[in-house]
């Protein structure tokens, strides 16, 4: 495991998952540097929540460690919802880019 991946976790344990799956999946993409992430968080935390204010939650966890991630698929599920689609997380998209250190762009 990665040192980012072990940071992440220690992080994402404030929400209290009951389920946390955490994919480095930096070697999808062209950049080569560990900052594509996959996220897979299963908690109460998210009881009554929209998409939205669950990532906001997810964020604000992280805090920090948000600077140093260019991609993260993010999958935030309460313990029913998890359970109702029997643990299949969707595919992670492909980057598009959009990173200063993407060649051709401005750094």
């Amino acid at each position: 495991m990665s040192p980012t991946i072990d940071r992440l976790r220690d992080a994402l344990h404030a929400l209290s998952p009951a389920h946390l799956e955490l994919v480095d999946e930096s070697h999808m993409h062209s950049r080569g540097t560990q900052t594509h992430y996959k996220a897979v968080i299963v908690s109460d935390a998210f009881t009554g929540l929209r998409a939205v204010q669950r990532h906001q939650k997810v964020y604000a966890a992280l805090g920090g460690l948000m600077q140093e991630i260019h991609a993260l698929a993010l999958h935030a599920w309460t313990p029913q919802e998890w359970d109702a689609r029997e643990g299949a997380v969707p595919e992670s998209p492909h980057c598009r880019g959009g990173s200063r250190h993407d060649a051709g762009r401005p750094g």
